[in-house]
């Protein structure tokens, strides 16, 4: 389950963007918050294939709250994340990981940071702001993500508190993945 939440976020990458040949470019966003609900993001591994309704909650360069919705709104999954931490939480099975980038990125080719996963929660990418298609690697596996994106709201008001994590367990992010 991590590694699918994981995958919907950090598939962001530099170099292995499809549809669109600019870089990814350091320019600030004119917005200060930024709502997406329901975007279908869908998640093709080598031997799997998970889609779900995504909802993607922004406050430029400070957090960001990703919502995980396969059946009727119902969260199955949320990752949080500051410019320097992520916070996976599986509220299937009542449990959290908590990472670095740089922990994520021992394992993730290329590597992810924190303007990328904005940029991909934002509809930012250079792919455009209506489909991103992404390829990434996490070891052997191929893993590619496609998101639709419907209209972004900009500058309303969003909900990025942090999730109470005191009825779930803490697992360690490499046993996890």
């Amino acid at each position: 389950m991590l590694l699918a939440v994981l995958v919907l976020v950090g598939c962001g990458t530099k170099k292995k963007i499809t549809n669109h040949q600019s870089p990814i470019t350091d320019q600030a966003p004119a917005w200060h918050t930024c709502l997406i609900q329901g975007a279908n993001a869908t998640v093709s591994t080598n031997e799997d294939r998970l889609s779900a309704s995504v909802t993607m909650q922004t406050v430029r360069d400070s957090m960001l709250v990703i919502s995980v919705m396969p059946l009727l709104g119902m969260e199955m999954m949320r990752l949080e994340a500051t410019p320097t931490e992520l916070i996976a939480i599986d509220k299937i099975h009542g449990r959290y990981a908590k990472a670095t980038f740089a922990d994520l990125n021992r394992r993730l080719t290329p590597s992810l940071n924190w303007d990328i996963l904005q940029q991909l929660c934002a509809a930012e990418l250079p792919t455009g702001s209506e489909r991103a298609r992404l390829l990434y690697a996490f070891g052997n596996e191929t893993i590619e993500l496609v998101i639709d994106y419907p209209p972004r709201r900009l500058d309303v008001p969003v909900r990025v508190k942090n999730q109470p994590l005191k009825n779930y367990t803490e697992v360690d992010i490499s046993k996890w993945l």
